[in-house]
């Protein structure tokens, strides 16, 4: 009876182990949506269940006295208020434990920043139109994000460490401000480089694709194994998610097939501690693949 005992102790152990040691590697999807709009609803994003994160894109107007504009494409019109709708759909995805960020910046946006107060007031006015602060004209309604995602791709360079901590700052008032960014797989990232060493950033969520020096290529994994290595031992964030294109349309080049991907590709990053997951552009991309639903269990 005493060694029935012993071994149901030590099986009860050894699931305990394997359980830890399966969730220790569990990553997260995180998703862009925004820029289409035959993309589903935001509701309906959060509501399939295969997004850890998702990204509003984009505030592409800020900075250098510009006033502010959110760009969510077919979706709203922000011109008259018509995103403030929003605001019940992003609840909706934060109930079901779905974090939801401001995604500041994109590939086609007028954005700058000209100093280091440029960059405060751009903070003051993030967080008193979508985070924990207050105003009369929230563009996406009462709704409080979870944060602000830095897809910064052009512009300069500057300033954006400044705004990382001007917004970390917020922190304190209450509500967490999680910070996550975007940066290109060339090491380091030519826009936020700098800001990323501030170590203020909770996800850094690397773009794979559109860079054939640092992405997968057919049965090549070495140039995204050796990137992949120095981003996460060089930058102090606490998690790196490799970012991929969700289809072969949905970027110039770097689209890395189902089969490739769970059985060649995250075989070879998930060791890494400090491995988040995969983020993916975008949604509408998404729904036309079906990558997301794909990989969901072996992310």
């Amino acid at each position: 009876m005493m060694a029935l005992h012993s071994a149901i102790k030590f099986s009860v152990f050894a699931l305990v182990l394997l359980i830890l040691a399966t969730d220790s590697d569990a990553g997260g999807i995180a998703i862009y949506w925004g820029q289409n709009g035959n993309e589903g609803t935001l509701a309906e994003t959060c509501a399939t269940g295969n997004y850890e994160y998702v990204n509003l894109a984009f505030l592409s107007t800020f900075g250098n006295g510009q006033t502010p504009m959110i760009n969510l494409a077919g979706h709203c019109d922000p011109y008259s208020n018509g995103c403030t709708s929003l605001s019940s759909e992003i609840k909706s995805c934060q109930a079901k434990g779905v974090k939801v960020m401001l995604s500041i910046g994109g590939a086609a946006g007028s954005y700058y920043l000209a100093s280091s107060e440029d960059a405060r007031q751009v903070a003051v006015y993030l967080w008193n139109n979508f985070l924990g602060g207050n105003t009369s004209s929230r563009p996406l309604g009462p709704a409080v994000l979870d944060g602000v995602d830095f897809d910064i791709e052009g512009g300069t360079n500057l300033y954006w460490d400044d705004l990382a901590r001007y917004l970390s700052a917020y922190s304190k008032k209450g509500k967490r401000v999680h910070l996550t960014a975007a940066p290109q797989c060339p090491f380091p990232d030519a826009w936020v480089g700098n800001a990323l060493k501030t170590g203020l950033f909770d996800y850094v969520w690397v773009q794979f694709y559109n860079n054939p020096p640092c992405q997968y290529a057919s049965g090549e994994v070495t140039n995204l194994e050796d990137a992949w290595k120095q981003w996460t031992s060089a930058i102090p964030a606490s998690k790196i998610f490799l970012g991929l294109p969700a289809s072969p349309e949905a970027a110039g080049s770097g689209f890395i097939p189902v089969p490739d991907l769970t059985s060649n590709v995250l075989p070879s990053i998930k060791d890494s501690s400090r491995y988040g997951g995969v983020m993916l552009w975008s949604k509408y991309y998404d729904d036309q693949s079906g990558y997301s639903s794909s990989i969901k269990n072996d992310v």
